[in-house]
């Protein structure tokens, strides 16, 4: 199933539908799901790809959406959105391949070139794509504990606030902001003078706190 082909067999009703809607009606009519990846698997797909590269992140989508309609009853409604829901699938996902992430990283820290990287250009971004693909940056990045990279790059690539990315990943909001301060902090030391993922636009009230050491959230059982 491909972006784009998933609206056959449902109606012109359902793709104004809201997302949290579909969900729902999926329970009953299962078909109706197909408009959430229509809708969706794009954003997931670019994503996975920008941290995994494009073949991984064609599993990685597929696996995401199989898995979110396989629990789908599951779904809390009060939830900010469908997409911190996703993300979260696929965060759990690509922890499964976060010795891969990690070990293209430091290739591209080491050589200025990697095919993960060069996925990064299909980003409208240009900003953050020619920041990222330094290599000062790329060590940093894979210096990071594998929860903070998720935080980071949930903020700066899925440009999910404080609050979404604490759904996605299951986490209080405040260990959202401890993750990115300690995040940003070690990339200022590493990285040099490359700020892609400094603050930008939510208040940052944890600033200059001590952040407690916390683990990875890495994933347990069935992703959701």
């Amino acid at each position: 199933m491909r972006p784009g082909t998933a609206r056959e067999g449902t109606t012109i009703a359902d793709t104004a539908q809201p997302d949290a809607v579909l969900v729902a009606a999926s329970l009953d009519e299962p078909e109706r799901f197909a408009v959430l990846f229509d809708r969706h698997a794009p954003t997931i797909h670019q994503y996975v790809a920008r941290r995994l590269g494009r073949d991984a992140a064609d599993d990685v989508t597929a696996e995401t959406f199989l898995t979110a309609f396989r629990i789908r009853a599951r779904y809390d409604s009060g939830r900010a959105g469908v997409r911190p829901w996703l993300h979260g699938i696929a965060a759990k996902l690509i922890s499964r391949h976060r010795r891969e992430e990690v070990k293209a990283l430091k290739l591209l820290a080491r050589t200025g070139r990697d095919p993960v990287a060069e996925t990064w250009t299909d980003s409208a971004d240009d900003r953050v794509t020619a920041q990222a693909a330094s290599r000062p940056l790329a060590k940093a990045l894979a210096a990071l504990s594998e929860g903070d990279r998720h935080a980071l790059l949930l903020f700066a690539w899925a440009e999910f606030s404080y609050q979404e990315i604490a759904e996605a990943l299951d986490i209080p909001v405040g260990t959202v902001r401890s993750r990115l301060n300690r995040a940003r902090r070690k990339l200022r030391v590493t990285a040099g003078p490359y700020r892609p993922f400094d603050e930008s636009g939510e208040s940052d009230e944890t600033a200059g706190e001590a952040v407690p050491p916390l683990e990875p959230h890495a994933p347990e059982g069935d992703p959701a």
